[in-house]
């Protein structure tokens, strides 16, 4: 390194600690606070549950939200999570009357309002089960960043790959984290008790 570049790399490396020094500090001081991430999970939405009643995004307001993506023809993943799931909301009692339980489809070809009625009745009366036109499974598979794939089986039938991840979102509709399902139903109850 030449004696002319050493002091510009020194400058340079002096304010970029400083920078970061600064971001750190005021994320630490809550000066971050109201700054938006920039990608966000979420987003505007329109789809129909079992019944054929429309929710939105607006739906999620005012509860705590649990959204599992998924497909009614899944053979393992899907019904393992709604199950588990489905005993976190028995776990919260009275409770899970004040907490929203989504499982929004994937596969919007197979899965009609009543075909998610009729997959939904094995599992908690509080899951409701989305679904719309491809093009409005689309829009919110892609506000929730969701990974979602159609993979050709041998005999001309089809599975998805999907993200299988419980999305837990407050009681302003914006997303807090992965809900964690492995450990009992009464600890992940006691933790989705904390949102209400």
């Amino acid at each position: 390194m030449d004696r002319t570049a050493r002091p510009l790399v020194i400058v340079a490396a002096f304010a970029g600690s400083l920078v970061v020094g600064l971001v750190l500090m005021l994320w630490a001081l809550g000066g971050l606070k109201n700054v938006a991430a920039p990608a966000a999970i979420g987003g505007p939405f329109q789809l129909t549950d079992q019944t054929g009643q429309a929710v939105t995004e607006k739906s999620l307001q005012g509860r705590p939200t649990l959204i599992f993506f998924g497909f009614t023809h899944c053979p393992d993943i899907c019904p393992t999570s709604l199950f588990e799931i489905s005993e976190v909301l028995r776990a919260m009692g009275k409770d899970a009357d004040r907490v929203n339980a989504y499982f929004i489809s994937v596969d919007p070809e197979r899965d009609s309002s009543q075909a998610m009625k009729d997959y939904l009745s094995s599992f908690d009366p509080h899951l409701k089960g989305l679904t719309g036109e491809p093009d409005q499974v689309a829009k919110v598979i892609s506000g929730f960043r969701v990974y979602a794939r159609k993979v050709p089986l041998k005999d001309g039938d089809y599975t998805m790959d999907h993200t299988a991840l419980i999305y837990l979102m407050d009681r302003d509709g914006r997303f807090v984290a992965p809900f964690n399902l492995k450990r009992t139903p009464e600890e992940a109850a006691a933790d989705l008790k904390h949102y209400l």
